[in-house]
């Protein structure tokens, strides 16, 4: 598995300009100009494009596609989240390249298929103490939702390549990157519970995760970027403080001195300006996939910097 990831991850690397570039400005469009027109009266074609598993059992297979167009909002709320997550889009696109973004997207749209199509035709009912199967068409109790989850899932990406970059909440109150993917993680905890216990069904009210393992499908272990550096920093003194071996007893002396290792009190240096995750915790540390070899660069570096081939 982690070769086939080093594989994929360096074919995306030299293809990097390839794809469909803005890819989330043409998604919004559709999804503004299809919102528009739901607001407007014209509620057939909102109900035609959504994700309906009878419908498309019947043939009508776009909608495995179009759903990514429907998300039931105003159009005000619906300017501006579409406006938030474009420029969402285009800093993760610039950071992990137009084909490896294109992927990311369309694997989540596969994943929200792969779960409309297994669940949407039956469902266990809690009631009275019980649970209780039933046939039938269940894909509206999340068809509605599936374009929204799969937008909200641009937070975790960004805030994985930026956490320590600021988000203006409300246009008005700053707040930390890896802040708000806290909030994203405790909202779909709340989103969860509240499908769970408000409608009863199951395993229809988990579809909020299906964009969260497309996120760790993607990201993996880089998903620890979520942790401040500050946390890590203060988290590895702590560990080194009580692995330290306590000296009891007699010491022994020997007359030859053991060579001392060289150890880096830093985890992170830039190339350009050799400021560390150390003397400067407030700074995010990135490593240049672009350069030959193992090279580490600040946040004021890592877009500004000559490559070193």
């Amino acid at each position: 598995m982690k070769n086939l990831r080093s594989r994929f991850n360096r074919f995306c690397l030299r293809n990097r300009d390839k794809g469909i570039p803005n890819l989330m400005l043409f998604v919004a469009v559709g999804t503004f100009l299809v919102t528009l027109l739901f607001n407007l009266g014209y509620t057939q074609i909102f109900y035609l494009l959504m994700f309906n598993y009878t419908k498309i059992l019947e043939g009508q297979v776009w909608r495995l596609i179009t759903f990514v167009f429907t998300m039931p909002l105003d159009v005000f709320t619906s300017l501006i989240f579409l406006y938030c997550f474009v420029s969402l889009g285009r800093a993760v696109e610039g950071a992990m390249g137009t084909l490896r973004f294109n992927f990311y997207y369309l694997s989540g749209v596969l994943l929200m298929d792969i779960f409309g199509m297994m669940f949407g035709g039956f469902t266990w009912f809690h009631q009275e103490g019980q649970f209780l199967f039933v046939q039938g068409d269940f894909s509206t109790f999340f068809a509605g939702n599936m374009a929204f989850f799969l937008y909200l899932s641009l937070i975790l990406c960004y805030s994985t390549l930026y956490p320590e970059s600021q988000f203006l909440l409300f246009f008005i109150i700053p707040i930390k990157a890896w802040l708000l993917a806290l909030f994203y993680f405790i909202y779909i905890i709340y989103q969860i519970i509240d499908t769970a216990i408000g409608l009863g069904c199951y395993p229809q009210c988990l579809f909020p995760l299906v964009g969260l393992a497309n996120y760790f499908l993607f990201f993996g272990k880089d998903a620890g970027n979520l942790i401040p550096i500050s946390w890590k920093i203060k988290a590895g003194r702590g560990f080194r403080r009580n692995s330290a071996p306590k000296m009891t007893g007699t010491v022994p002396f020997s007359s030859s001195q053991p060579k001392r290792e060289n150890h880096t009190p830093y985890t992170h240096r830039c190339t350009v300006c050799g400021k560390t995750d150390v003397t400067n915790p407030e700074l995010e540390f990135r490593y240049c996939s672009r350069c030959n070899g193992y090279f580490c660069y600040c946040q004021e570096h890592i877009n500004n910097h000559t490559h070193i081939e």
